[in-house]
């Protein structure tokens, strides 16, 4: 009895560890039109950052592979899951680079 509850527990731990998340970006923060040029680059860097975590989430990686073996709709919620994120970067990427021009930093 004790052995099949510990592959049970085993099985349930192995499962929920098959879910991936992917950092969500507010698209618009408090304090976005303080920015200065420099710290609207870091974000463009950051927002890489969290688009590159999304884009391995979609793809192949451990976590998909065990979730299709063992419960594929958990597959289906990381591929969603990072999509969302994707969508969520360029939006904020979007306004992000509106300020970056009003505020003619390339000049």
């Amino acid at each position: 009895m004790k052995t099949s509850q510990i592959a049970a527990l085993a099985a349930t731990v192995f499962i929920v560890s098959a879910c991936t998340s992917t950092p969500k970006v507010n698209v618009r923060q408090p304090g976005d039109r303080n920015l200065s040029c420099a710290e609207i680059q870091s974000e463009f860097d950051s927002l890489d950052n969290v688009q590159n975590e999304a884009e391995d989430n979609q793809g192949v990686n451990t976590a998909n592979v065990a979730a299709v073996l063992f419960f594929w709709p958990a597959a289906v919620g990381n591929y969603m899951d990072a999509d969302r994120a994707m969508d969520l970067v360029e939006e904020r990427r979007a306004v992000l680079m509106d300020l970056y021009e009003a505020k003619s930093c390339d000049a």
